[in-house]
C-alpha cells in the first residue's frame, strides 16, 4: 500500500503534464553540442531534426537496469520485449520496423544482419554509458541503409580525469549486477576501462508452467586517445558483450507459448580507430577511421546446439569538412566503403540452411549547412550508394530552422531513405523460411514540422513534432506459399504510411523539484489500411526529480503504453487472428542517497504497482521487482 500510495503521489503531481521526456538541471542558455545529427558537430538549435539527449544522470537515475526503459520516455518510441529481462526486445520509432533503427556505439553501427538487421538490445545495459543521442526521422543521406526511421548513438565515457569505480547491486530474482572501472588522464592521453557484469534467474515467460528464464551478460569498454601535436588527434575506442538468455517457445503448435529447455548464446564487439587532422588553423578538419563489429549467435535446444549465425562488418570511413564565411558556412564531404559477411549453419528438412553470403557497398555524401542570418539556418545533404547486390541508390535531406526569439524556434525536415533486404529475408531461416532473392530495397518519404520554446529563465520547456511517412516496396516477412507450405518474403504492391503528434513539456519548478513528461499518437497502418502490430496509437510518460536534502533524492516515472494489435496463430487449419493486448502503465521508483563525495547508495522499485500485462502476445513479463546498490568513486 505504500509503494502504491507513493506512485499516486507522483501521478497526481505529473498527470496534467504533456511531453519532452528528458531534461538536465543545467543552464538552459548553455548549447548541447550533438555530435550524430551532422557529419560534422553541430548545437542542437542549429539541427532540424527531433533530437533527445539521455544524459549520465538520467541513466543513474532511472530505475530500469537495461536502456531500453529510458528509450520508452523518449517521444516517438516505442518497445515490446517478449518476457523477461535480456529476452527478444524490439524498439520501434514512429510506427517503423525494428530494423529501421540505426544503433551506433561511439559511432560504429552495431545492428545484427545476421538477425534481420536489428540491434540486440540484451547485449547492453544501463552501465558504463556517458550519454544517448537520439535522432528521430529519416538519416540515410548521412548513415545509409537502414536508417529510416532514426539513429541512437550510444555513447561511452572516456576519462575525465584519473579515476577508480565500482558498483555493486543485487534485488529480486537473484538479480546481481556489479561492475567496475579505471581511468587514466594526461595531458596528451587518456585512456579508460570499463567491466560491468549482470546475471539474473529472470522469471517464467509462458502463461503456463513456471520455469524461470534467465539472462547474463559481461561487457568490457574500452575507450582511448592521444593528441600528437595541436592538429592531429588519435583515438581508439572497443567495446565486447558475451552473454545467454534462456526462452520458451510453443513447441505443440498450439498458438501459446509454453516452457521449453531453449537458451541463445550472443556474443558482439565493435571497435574503431580514428585519426583526426586539422589544417588551415582548424578551418579544414579531416576524419578517417576504420571500423569492425561482429555478432555471433547460437540456439540450444535441450542443450543442444542448432542453428548458427554469424556476421562481420568492416567500414572505411573519409570525413572532410571546411568552414568558411567566418563559419556561417559549412561543406562536408563523406567517403565510405563498407563490406557485411554473413554465415548461417543448422540442419533443418525445408532446406539447405547452409549459407555464407557476403555483400559491398560504396557510398559518397555531401552536407552544405548555412546560417543565413542570425535567425535562419538551412542544411542540404545527399547520398549516393553502389550496393554489389542492388541498384545504386541516391537518399537526400533537407532541413531547416527558423529562430523566432532567442528562445523560441520553428523546425522543418524532408527527406527520404532505403531499407536494403536483410539477408534472412533474401536466402531464408532455419526454420520453413524461404529466401526470396528478387526483393528490392524499402523506399521511404518523410516530413517532418516541430516547435520548440523555452520560457521562465529557461526553467520551462515546450516543444511539438508532427509527422508523416510513407513507405514504398514494404516487405511482408510472413508471404505463405501453399504450394511449398512455408513461408516468404514479397514486397508490397502499395505504400504504408505512418503520421503522428509528438508533444514534450520539461520544467524546473524550484532548485530541486523537477518534472517531464512525454505523449505520441501515432498511426501506422500497411498498404490495406489495417494497423500494423505492436504499434500503440497512444504512448505517454511522466518523470519526477525531487532532491529532497543534499544527500537524498527520490526520482519517479510512469509510463502508459496503450492498447496494440497482435497476431495469434491457433493450430492448423484455423486462420491466424488479430488480437488486441490492453493498456498498461508501469511505475518506477529510485532513491539515491549520498554518504560522502566518494559513496553512494540507491534503491530502485521496477514496475512498483505489479502490473499485469503483455507487450508480444502470449509473452508474460515481470512484475514487481526491487534491489538495492552502492557506487564508489575515487
Amino acid at each position: 500500500m505504500k509503494i502504491k500510495r507513493t506512485c499516486a503521489t507522483a501521478i497526481m503531481l505529473t498527470a496534467t503534464l504533456m511531453s519532452l521526456p528528458l531534461i538536465s538541471k543545467t543552464n538552459g542558455d548553455i548549447e548541447e553540442v550533438v555530435v550524430t545529427a551532422s557529419l560534422t558537430p553541430i548545437t542542437r538549435s542549429r539541427s532540424g531534426n527531433a533530437v533527445s539527449i539521455v544524459n549520465k544522470e538520467q541513466l543513474k537515475n532511472h530505475a530500469s537496469v537495461g536502456i531500453t526503459g529510458l528509450l520508452r520516455d523518449v517521444p516517438g518510441f516505442s518497445v515490446s520485449r517478449v518476457g523477461v529481462l535480456g529476452s527478444q526486445t524490439q524498439v520501434r520509432v514512429r510506427g517503423a520496423e525494428a530494423n529501421h533503427l540505426v544503433v551506433l556505439f561511439d559511432g560504429v553501427e552495431a545492428n545484427d544482419p545476421s538477425q534481420g538487421d536489428e540491434f540486440n538490445w540484451a547485449t547492453v545495459t544501463a552501465a558504463d554509458i556517458e550519454r544517448i543521442e537520439i535522432i528521430r526521422g529519416p538519416q540515410s543521406s548521412l548513415r545509409g541503409s537502414d536508417a529510416i526511421a532514426g539513429v541512437v548513438n550510444i555513447i561511452t565515457p572516456s576519462a575525465e580525469k584519473t579515476s577508480f569505480g565500482f558498483f555493486l547491486e543485487s534485488g529480486s530474482r537473484s538479480t546481481h549486477h556489479t561492475g567496475v572501472n579505471l581511468g587514466l588522464k594526461q595531458p596528451d592521453f587518456d585512456v579508460r576501462l570499463g567491466l560491468a557484469n549482470i546475471e539474473s534467474n529472470g522469471g517464467n515467460i509462458a502463461r503456463l508452467g513456471d520455469e524461470k528464464d534467465g539472462y547474463q551478460n559481461t561487457t568490457l569498454t574500452i575507450k582511448a586517445g592521444a593528441k600528437i601535436n595541436e592538429q592531429v588527434r588519435f583515438s581508439f575506442s572497443a567495446r565486447e558483450s558475451d552473454g545467454m538468455n534462456q526462452y520458451d517457445a510453443d513447441n505443440d503448435y498450439d498458438g501459446l507459448v509454453e516452457d521449453q529447455d531453449r537458451q541463445s548464446n550472443f556474443y558482439s564487439s565493435n571497435a574503431r580507430l580514428k585519426v583526426d587532422y586539422s589544417s588551415l588553423d582548424g578551418l579544414w578538419r579531416h576524419k578517417l577511421s576504420i571500423s569492425r563489429s561482429t555478432n555471433d549467435n547460437s540456439a540450444f535446444v535441450d542443450g543442444v546446439e542448432g542453428n548458427i549465425t554469424a556476421s562481420i562488418k568492416y567500414q572505411y570511413q573519409y570525413v572532410g569538412s571546411v568552414s568558411f564565411a567566418d563559419g556561417t558556412k559549412t561543406l562536408s564531404f563523406l567517403a565510405e566503403r563498407d563490406r557485411e559477411d554473413w554465415e548461417q549453419r543448422g540442419d533443418d528438412p525445408w532446406g539447405d540452411v547452409n549459407q555464407d553470403r557476403e555483400r559491398d557497398t560504396d557510398s559518397v555524401a555531401v552536407e552544405y549547412r548555412i546560417d543565413i542570418n542570425n535567425q535562419l539556418t538551412m542544411a542540404l545533404s545527399g547520398r549516393i550508394e553502389d550496393n554489389s547486390e542492388f541498384k545504386n541508390a541516391k537518399t537526400f535531406r533537407a532541413e531547416t530552422t527558423y529562430r523566432l526569439s532567442d528562445q523560441t524556434r520553428i523546425r522543418g525536415a524532408f527527406g527520404t531513405a532505403i531499407k536494403d533486404p536483410t539477408f534472412t529475408e533474401r536466402f531464408g531461416y532455419y526454420t520453413n523460411f524461404i529466401g526470396n532473392p528478387n526483393l528490392v530495397p524499402e523506399e521511404s518519404r518523410s516530413w517532418e514540422l516541430g516547435f520548440d520554446t523555452k520560457m521562465l529563465d529557461s526553467n520551462l520547456t515546450l516543444s511539438a513534432t508532427v509527422f508523416n511517412s510513407e513507405l514504398a516496396n514494404e516487405i511482408d516477412g510472413f508471404v505463405y506459399d501453399p504450394a511449398i507450405f512455408a513461408f516468404t518474403s514479397g514486397n508490397t504492391n502499395s505504400d504504408s504510411e505512418r503520421k503522428g503528434l509528438e508533444l514534450s513539456f520539461a520544467a524546473n519548478l524550484w532548485d530541486s523539484l523537477s518534472i517531464s513528461s512525454a505523449y505520441t499518437y501515432t498511426e501506422s497502418r500497411d498498404g490495406d489500411s489495417v494497423d500494423e502490430i505492436r504499434r500503440p496509437r497512444n504512448i505517454a510518460s511522466a518523470n519526477l526529480s525531487w532532491e529532497a536534502t543534499e544527500k537524498l533524492s527520490l526520482n519517479a516515472s510512469l509510463q502508459f503504453t496503450g492498447d496494440q494489435t497482435d497476431v495469434y496463430y491457433p493450430p492448423y487449419p484455423e486462420p491466424s487472428q488479430v488480437v488486441t493486448m490492453e493498456d498498461h502503465t508501469l511505475c518506477h521508483l529510485n532513491i539515491n542517497y549520498i554518504a560522502s563525495n566518494k559513496m553512494e547508495f540507491y534503491v530502485n522499485l521496477e514496475n512498483a504497482f505489479d502490473e499485469d500485462y503483455e507487450e508480444v502476445f502470449g509473452y508474460q513479463t515481470l512484475g514487481f521487482g526491487a534491489s538495492v546498490g552502492l557506487r564508489y568513486s575515487l
